[in-house]
């Protein structure tokens, strides 16, 4: 007799947790019930609930539904609806579980409440709401020990999901002759409005030092090509500052990059629009990045960075997002948060670099201040040059990590939690 089927929902953001959280696990957990005989298979139905995100690419629909392994995917702008009315969008079975693997952890919590399933969570970082979820899935000891005592029987270290991630050895980067660095010049278009003129002025500065490095740079989705030329424009009042300038970009036909920058310096830098495209960055000697959530991308890969952050534009803030850009275009108000941004934001915060936030020291350089392309390249040419320096980074970045084989851990756990229901 065929039992009821359980309702399996995976709760996920952006398209870094799809491919390298969501994907692996949904594919381990197929392989478990694969593998069994009559009646020890279980009847689950697999479905993805997308929940809003400042990071997502809008995309991610597409991404997953690709994959054909949901029997329903609804998407980030439709969380609310389906909060309020589960029952619009599809028939729910009395039992279920939801799993958070991507956004925020409430979310979940909310979800699993309002369907009345069980609540597993991937703690990569923190458990935030360990009293109300059923079962945490922690990414190491560390995770572990930052949950309340009367809680911790909840938890199993897994290890880390991102460890797991494959790489394409057919889009390999490796060469004996060329060092790789990655460059970030940011998503959004205040920090592409410096980030521009800023790194091709890197780039050009680097590559005048040293020709046997390549520069690569994972365009984000929210961006394109042409944006690269529109912010390195005479349109853009920061390019004044800096003399490099994009010469030529053109489509490249290559297994690995799409596009190729020439500068007015004749460095050649090269796009991916891939994203994400770990299987690259993870072959990269070095990040030069902007402050932000790829810190910590870069740090789950333990590819090792230089975290840049120039103060000296803090005055154009109507190019900023948000309730800074309304008010900072008040040249009172702008004159005044950039003092006060200056003076105490910048001198009382400690670290910025995500994984020095986490570690709570320092495990990646960071530069922030009035900083120029020139000192921001001079150290570049130092780490290259230096591999136990980057070889001490990319341990410290992986001593924050968690152990491989995580997904298979965690579908075990989903498998387990399914059979007492």
């Amino acid at each position: 007799m065929k039992k009821n089927p359980v309702a399996v929902v995976i709760v996920s953001n952006g398209p870094g947790e799809l491919t390298t959280w969501v994907n692996p696990v949904v594919d381990e957990l197929n392989k478990i019930n694969k593998s069994l005989c009559g009646n020890d298979k279980l009847n689950f139905t697999l479905r993805l609930v997308l929940v809003p995100c400042p990071n997502a690419t809008g995309k991610e629909f597409l991404v997953a539904n690709s994959w054909n392994k949901f029997e329903l995917i609804t998407k980030a702008k439709s969380f609310w609806k389906l909060l309020i009315k589960p029952h619009s969008f599809a028939n729910w079975p009395k039992k279920g579980v939801v799993i958070f693997l991507g956004g925020d952890q409430f979310w979940s919590i909310l979800l699993s409440k309002r369907l009345g399933y069980l609540n597993i969570t991937y703690a990569e970082w923190v458990s935030r709401w360990p009293q109300w979820t059923n079962e945490i899935a922690a990414m190491n000891v560390k995770v572990k020990e930052l949950i309340p005592k009367r809680y911790k029987y909840k938890c199993k270290v897994i290890g880390d999901l991102m460890a797991d991630i494959k790489i394409d050895s057919e889009i390999s980067l490796r060469n004996k002759e060329k060092h790789y660095i990655a460059l970030f010049p940011g998503s959004k278009k205040a920090k592409l409005s410096i980030g521009i003129p800023f790194f091709l002025e890197v780039a050009d500065h680097i590559a005048e030092k040293n020709q046997n490095i390549n520069f690569i740079i994972p365009i984000a989705p929210t961006t394109d090509k042409s944006e690269y030329l529109f912010f390195q424009s005479n349109k853009n009042p920061i390019t004044k500052y800096y003399s490099s300038k994009i010469k030529t970009i053109q489509n490249f036909k290559d297994s690995r990059f799409d596009y190729v920058i020439e500068t007015s310096k004749n460095t050649k830098i090269y796009l991916i629009k891939k994203h994400p495209c770990y299987e690259i960055l993870k072959e990269c000697d070095l990040a030069i990045t902007t402050v932000g959530a790829n810190t910590a991308e870069l740090a789950a890969i333990t590819l090792p960075m230089l975290v840049v952050l120039p103060t000296q534009h803090l005055n154009v803030m109507n190019a900023w997002d948000g309730i800074f850009g309304v008010i900072g275009k008040i040249s009172f108000i702008n004159r005044c948060l950039t003092f006060i941004i200056k003076n105490f934001y910048l001198k009382k915060k400690k670290f910025f670099a995500w994984p020095n936030i986490k570690a709570k020291k320092l495990i990646v350089p960071e530069r922030i201040g009035n900083i120029s392309p020139r000192k921001v390249a001079r150290e570049a040419l130092f780490l290259i040059k230096n591999k136990d320096q980057l070889k001490s980074i990319r341990d410290n970045l992986h001593k924050e990590r968690g152990d491989i084989g995580a997904a298979k851990k965690l579908a075990s756990i989903i498998f387990s939690s399914i059979k007492k229901l």
